[in-house]
């Protein structure tokens, strides 16, 4: 750095600083300034770092500024697009166009890279449009909207096509990957998008990416693996509590029907383009009939229930090894014919490698995995997966990332459990490091109330519904509307909206009736609506103001106790002598119990009230720990008690102080 750290993070964020002069709205916060000086000294003398920083910190800027000032090569990982755009759009154009008051040097340069499926892909892009799909699918029809995208765009980057509805199935067709990139032997190589993207990459110091990107990389990282994100020195993780369910993801291997289907549209495109169409149609149709057939014999959910389903290793030896076999030998034909095609082009060469490792998954998975995995199928919509994961990522993690040496910070506004790291550090595989929980600076208790009514019975019990609903009905109008209703699960979700809905004189929105962007759009232009959700909107997403002034949280967040990776977490737990209810569920839902309070307060003049209609949190004794992890809101435990709170909050004065949002 240019002096001494703390002068250097004072002379950014002080009451005299850069941006206080800069920025009229800028408060000094000795929270922030805390925060930026441990971040400076860990990206200075290497380890781990937590930080817990209470909503309101400006915990953005109090790592931005020493990663900018540090002179090291630093990742910023973030867990949802919300930061990632709030990095991009304000907080990093704020400080390098103060840069050249602090130096005469030019500002570090910084780049962002995405997933790639962000991308366009030239090639795919080219052949979908050769391709039959372009006239008789339903993809085909937004091929017009596509074409005038690949004319426009500079970055090739999804987010600027606006127009294209959410999961519109061209996208698919026409998207990179790593399964589908050829790489420098493709005619398109300099010109593709993701080239580019990379080589701006390597030129910068700040590199923001994703959580879901970081871990893919890291996946593959090894002695003779590539690497997507160039080398760094430092990692800091913002959203930090979400990284041991991503960091699962790609730790694991998956197979789906939706992967092998794609597979096999790719390999027509490509056996078309080089004359093979006649001699490879029978070849392929088979590779989708056996994976129908495997797909159809695996286990599915409860009706009314979702999520993943374990799949014993028994069960691929009484009744899926025949179908099993016969998709291997399907691929297996794809892959020879593609390998004895390779001279015609690289993508038939790509496509024996696809077809290679998509038998090598199932052969994993069939296993069992490697290790201490999981095995499990999942029916999400009209895609079937089958996966096995780890059970446990904490001992890849300490290896691949906080045993090599470097700076990583890992920072949220939910990392602690009733004022301990520890559970975060038993699950991320961390084993020392130094801690710092910075309390927000918002008045909790003078501008929020947490509601805890009794009487409505167990919400695993049917007649709670009749009764939730009823007590929604009452806060929805005490607040005139302006709700989020957080539920637990689908089912849940839509007894409540359904049941809610006739007696509701405000509009009502219920996720999965449009995209999640649209719904929250919505949402904050209506200013009285109420929106009924479920995992989506718990965390990363703000709304600050007025729209929302009423968090309803229909249950307790606890894991769902059949899903194969929480049971076998708990029965390792049990395995070590220790008590996985306390151990693990219980803390899992206090930090996800905080993200949803976390909707409410965004601001400094924000008032509501977070009503959490379960009332184990209060006859239970784990409901302490939970209690204990909450900010500390005005505690109503009746109606009465809640109405007399609002009407005392729900007219703020003119003088008011204003929201802060200049300290990021």
């Amino acid at each position: 750095m240019v002096m001494d750290v703390v002068a250097a993070i004072d002379a950014w964020l002080g009451p005299s600083g850069l941006l206080a002069r800069a920025l009229p709205g800028f408060e000094a916060r000795g929270s922030q300034t805390e925060m930026a000086q441990a971040v400076a000294g860990t990206l200075r003398d290497g380890g781990p770092l937590l930080v817990e920083a209470g909503t309101g910190t400006g915990k953005t800027l109090a790592y931005l500024v020493p990663a900018l000032l540090s002179g090291k090569t630093v990742v910023v990982s973030t867990g949802t697009k919300t930061l990632q755009d709030q990095l991009l759009l304000r907080d990093i154009p704020l400080l390098t166009a103060l840069w050249s008051e602090w130096s005469d040097s030019e500002p570090p340069r910084v780049a962002l890279m995405k997933g790639l499926q962000n991308y366009l892909c030239l090639r795919r892009y080219d052949e979908f449009r050769r391709s039959a799909q372009s006239v008789i699918s339903d993809a085909g029809r937004n091929l017009p909207l596509l074409e005038r995208f690949r004319e426009e765009t500079l970055t090739g980057d999804r987010s600027e096509l606006r127009a294209l509805a959410q999961g519109a199935p061209i996208w698919a067709e026409v998207s990179s990957s790593s399964e589908t990139r050829v790489g420098a032997k493709c005619r398109h190589y300099d010109a593709c998008f993701v080239t580019q993207m990379r080589r701006k990459a390597e030129k910068a110091q700040l590199l923001i990416v994703n959580h879901h990107l970081f871990f893919a990389d890291l996946a593959l990282r090894g002695p003779h693996a590539s690497s997507v994100i160039p080398d760094y020195e430092a990692v800091i993780f913002d959203e930090a509590h979400m990284i041991e369910d991503i960091a699962t993801d790609f730790f694991g291997v998956s197979v789906s029907t939706n992967k092998i289907e794609t597979l096999v549209r790719d390999a027509q495109r490509a056996f078309k383009t080089a004359g093979l169409s006649s001699s490879s149609e029978r070849m392929l149709s088979a590779v989708l009939l056996t994976a129908a057939r495997f797909f159809e014999t695996l286990p599915r959910p409860r009706a009314g229930e979702g999520g993943r389903v374990p799949l014993p290793a028994s069960s691929f030896v009484m009744r899926m090894q025949e179908p099993m076999f016969a998709l291997d030998n399907a691929l297996d034909a794809l892959q020879a014919f593609a390998q004895g095609a390779v001279a015609e082009s690289e993508a038939i060469a790509q496509i024996a490698r696809r077809a290679e490792q998509t038998r090598n998954d199932v052969a994993l998975i069939s296993e069992g995995g490697p290790g201490d995995h999981v095995t499990w199928t999942l029916a999400r919509g009209r895609s079937v997966s089958i996966g096995s994961s780890p059970v446990e990522v904490g001992d890849m993690l300490r290896e691949k990332l906080f045993a090599q040496g470097g700076a990583t910070v890992l920072t949220s506004a939910t990392l602690s459990t009733a004022g301990s790291f520890q559970f975060v550090k038993a699950r991320f595989g961390i084993e020392d490091a130094a801690e710092l929980c910075l309390d927000s600076p918002f008045d909790y208790a003078a501008q929020a109330a947490l509601y805890l009514p009794r009487g409505l019975g167990d919400p695993r019990e049917a007649s709670f519904f009749e009764r939730a609903a009823a007590e929604v009905r009452a806060l929805v109008e005490l607040t005139h509307g302006g709700a989020f209703v957080l539920c637990t699960s689908l089912r849940a979700m839509r007894e409540l909206a359904e049941r809610t809905r006739p007696g509701l004189r405000h509009r009502v929105l219920v996720q999965g009736e449009a995209p999640n962007a649209s719904l929250l759009e919505t949402f904050r232009a209506d200013g009285s609506a109420v929106l009924f959700a479920t995992a989506g909107f718990w965390q990363g997403v703000d709304v600050p103001g007025n729209a929302l002034r009423l968090v309803i949280i229909d249950k307790l967040p606890f894991e769902v106790p059949s899903d194969p990776l929480v049971s076998s977490r708990c029965m390792r737990l049990k395995e070590r002598g220790q008590e996985p209810f306390m151990h693990y569920l219980v803390p899992a839902a206090a930090l996800t119990l905080k993200q949803g309070f976390g909707r409410l307060i965004r601001a400094r003049s924000d008032r509501g009230i977070v009503a959490i209609l379960d009332e184990r949190v209060s006859t239970k004794g784990y409901g302490k720990v939970l209690l204990r992890s909450l900010p500390a809101a005005k505690r109503c435990a009746n109606f009465d008690e809640v109405s007399e709170f609002w009407r005392s909050v729900s007219a703020p004065s003119s003088t008011e102080l204003s929201s802060g949002a200049p300290n990021g």
